[in-house]
């Protein structure tokens, strides 16, 4: 792919969206400023399995303020299906998987939406909606996929006719062939935590309707703009033409926003049906009950490999429970049941996958999409060869990593839109090498002496990953120069908090000679831009960086051409610099953008410069089907109380390859935010629910526990780039792919601190109280 000038890059440019933020100035959702509006509340279900048999609205209807209290039948006539469409429609999944907008005869899990009051204030919403009295035959629940995918298991929802959604196998090579005499085995066994992703800023939605215009705008706290004007138009059947939708600052997304939920359906089809702006601001409770979730995964593994710890095949099971619905496919199973191989070679695979639901929140990507779950089972069973074999954990992975020269390396899966997983780049060593060197692997074991001195035992931890990043197929970016001389990016991007924003504005306004300061960005305003993919999956800065960085280019020309015909110079003879395009071989002939763009505008009567459509303004879409690969090798370095069971960890080094870095300073930044998210799966976060009556145990923030600053080390991140020809910047993805090798640093580390012990550790999160109870249970095996 042809290359483009490296203008931009490289650069820490201080972010352009933090004085909105430190100043009080950012328009998070509920900042919105549309007056007079009315604000929802959802009535919801407290029973994770039940029939409805009847709703009584009469009390809540009778409170003052409140404009009504509106079932599924009360809203059918403002949609066309009770049902909403599924996400990533490409997979033949049955219509009753989906989960409804409004629940009518039956809820699946606690906090599913059944009805909504709509009130002068949220207050009066709340109490209203504890009004509505609801009558149900409470079901039997189905909490443990386990038990779920057994055939005499009950069902999740009485409208299913197996719990079992998907069954299926991913295989090449021979497996049997290798679990023979003179290979060794290893058999275990894996279960992998559900939790939340709990941006600072949960969902939100507000609508209104333009009585004279026809214009339905709705503003939504999300990830997927383009995609919710479809399911609007869609659903509330709106003509495309008069519905925008506006995405103010989002404050995190982290996957929970990646997906059209009931809520952002059901207000714009209030603000429509009573012609009054709505709105609706999730709590944290709401967060927690009806967000979805990731990712419980039980698996069984079966590893053959030589005397030298070189992988043969690997033979696996895994049941992965997809919650009560699916809301937007099963790509979350299959990325982690294809990615299982990661950074090594792994000759022959298989794997029978099993895709079950539960009665408990749907699942669909929380950041790593599957790719965490696959990186942790691989990392450990990596350190169970070195344990059988008694060989160094990085001597083991040396062994089976894939080497450069082979890149690119053509895996033997394809991803699951078929196409080929091929690692197109990555020096898989390099990144290891540096990591241990960057940790100082040689001097660890001087400082466990240190740590026992205290009392302490000291434990260190290897892991790698890759991962596919900047997933298309396209991404569009419009660049215009106005005449105020102000420049404009409209992009279907998003901005989640990353720093897109500065990414964007660095890499067009290098072009132009001026400030990134001095370029708006408008992400993901489906009234800007016409088309757009969203903002997941690693892709932003590839995807719509190059989009930015080729019409900024075309715009360059254009202006160039411009300013010669005005100025009478040769076009190659200009240079622009703070927004004034001269002539490099007479200062005095110069011109500045803002009197180009007034002149390329036009004036009545008066013919343009030069031949040429009117405005500077130029839209690019990238197109790109081949997605380029991430690796990062982590190390993790802990100290663990035998008596208390309390983890710290002491020394963290991430080192990455996001191809060429735009933005060191942003870089680093996202790389610190996934370890961050990496050591809350690995240590804190976990979504509990009764077995019985399938009540989430964990709806506040005192019990469901995340890393807060006196639980995070200070993290080392190093960057070891190696080029991609799969997109003309040279770049890869960082952002998600910082927290996929976290888990498996973590736990590796306090399982090598409690060697002395033999424990072994299968599965996160790992409290202090678990890690009590393994050190027992090893001393009561070995009958201390």
């Amino acid at each position: 792919m042809e290359k483009i000038e490296e203008i931009g890059i490289g650069q820490s440019v201080p972010r352009i969206e933090d004085r909105a933020l430190l100043t009080g100035n950012a328009r998070f959702l509920d900042d919105i400023p549309v007056r007079p509006v009315l604000h929802a509340c959802f009535v919801r279900s407290p029973h994770a399995h039940a029939k409805i048999k009847s709703i009584d609205k009469s009390k809540a209807e009778s409170l003052p303020g409140v404009h009504g209290v509106f079932t599924a039948d009360d809203l059918f006539g403002e949609l066309t299906d009770w049902r909403m469409p599924l996400g990533f429609p490409f997979v033949d999944l049955p219509y009753s998987t989906v989960p409804f907008v409004l629940a009518r005869d039956e809820v699946a899990f606690v906090g599913e939406a059944i009805a909504v009051v709509v009130a002068d204030s949220r207050h009066i919403a709340e109490d209203a909606a504890t009004l509505v009295q609801i009558d149900y035959e409470v079901l039997e629940a189905v909490i443990n996929c386990q038990h779920a995918a057994q055939p005499d298991a009950p069902l999740v929802r009485t409208e299913l006719d197996s719990n079992v959604i998907q069954d299926y196998v991913l295989e090449y090579g021979n497996v049997e062939s290798y679990q023979k005499d003179e290979y060794h085995t290893i058999t275990e066994q894996f279960k992998l935590h559900r939790g939340v992703a709990h941006p600072i800023e949960g969902r939100g939605v507000l609508a209104k309707l333009d009585a004279g215009t026809g214009v339905l705008d709705v503003w939504s706290s999300t990830q997927m703009s383009h995609d919710l004007k479809y399911t609007l138009a869609l659903m509330l059947d709106q003509p495309e033409d008069l519905l925008n939708i506006h995405v103010p600052d989002v404050g995190g997304g982290f996957g929970v926003k990646f997906m059209i939920y009931p809520e952002e359906v059901v207000i714009p089809s209030l603000a429509r049906k009573l012609g009054q702006a709505v709105k609706w601001v999730e709590d944290r409770k709401e967060n927690f009950l009806s967000a979805i979730q990731e990712r419980d995964q039980f698996w069984e593994t079966t590893i053959s490999f030589t005397d030298e710890g070189q992988v043969m095949a690997l033979d696996a099971r895994m049941i992965h429970d997809h919650g009560a619905y699916t809301p937007q496919g099963t790509n979350v199973p299959y990325n982690a049941a294809s990615s299982i191989s990661g950074p090594y070679i792994l000759p022959n695979y298989r794997i029978n996958v099993k895709v079950t639901h539960t009665n408990m929140v749907p699942v669909a990507t929380v950041r790593g999409a599957g790719y965490p779950q696959a990186a942790f089972v691989m990392e450990r069973l990596m350190d169970k060869i070195s344990q059988k074999l008694n060989l160094s954990p990085i001597e083991v992975r040396k062994k089976n990593l894939i080497p450069e020269r082979l890149m690119p390396y053509k895996k033997p899966l394809t991803s699951r839109a078929g196409v080929p997983l091929v690692v197109d780049s990555g020096d898989f060593f390099g990144l290891q090498q540096k990591a241990v060197d960057q940790i100082d692997y040689d001097g660890f074991a001087s400082r466990s002496k240190q740590s026992a001195q205290k009392g302490l035992l000291r434990g260190i931890g290897l892991a790698n990953s890759v991962k596919p990043t900047g997933r298309g197929p396209y991404e569009i970016a419009t660049v215009k120069i106005h005449p105020s001389g102000r420049i404009s990016i409209y992009t279907g991007a998003l901005a989640m908090g990353q720093g897109i924003k500065t990414t964007l504005a660095q890499l067009c306004a290098a072009h132009f000679g001026v400030c990134p300061s001095g370029v708006d960005v408008y992400a993901g305003n489906t009234a800007h831009s016409q088309y757009g993919i969203g903002g997941f999956a690693s892709r932003q800065a590839l995807m719509a960086g190059t989009a930015v960085v080729k019409a900024s280019v075309e715009l360059k020309n254009k202006v160039f051409a411009l300013a010669a015909a005005v100025l009478n110079v040769p076009a190659d003879e200009l240079e622009v610099e703070l927004g004034v395009v001269r002539s490099t071989k007479d200062a005095q002939q110069e011109i500045s953008l803002a009197r180009l763009a007034m002149l390329a505008k036009g004036f009545p009567g008066y013919k343009l410069p030069m031949e040429m459509d009117p405005g500077l303004e130029v839209t690019y879409s990238f197109h790109n089907d081949e997605q380029t690969y991430s690796g990062a090798s982590h190390v993790c370095e802990v100290e663990v109380n035998p008596l208390t069971g309390g983890i710290q960890i002491v020394d963290y080094v991430a080192v990455h390859d996001c191809g060429r870095v735009i933005n060191p300073m942003l870089a680093q930044a996202q790389v610190v935010g996934g370890v961050v998210h990496g050591i809350g799966n690995a240590l804190y976060e976990h979504m509990l629910y009764d077995e019985a009556s399938g009540q989430p145990l964990t709806t506040t923030c005192a019990e469901y526990i995340i890393p807060i600053a006196s639980s995070v080390p200070d993290i080392k991140v190093a960057f070891h780039p190696s080029f991609t020809d799969h997109n003309p910047l040279g770049v890869k993805g960082v952002g998600e792919c910082a927290t996929i090798p976290v888990m498996g640093a973590v736990i590796s580390a306090v399982e090598n601190a409690l060697k002395t012990y033999g424990v072994e550790i299968n599965e996160f999160p790992l409290s202090p109280v678990k890690v009590v109870e393994l050190i027992n249970k090893a001393k009561e095996f070995n009958g201390d």
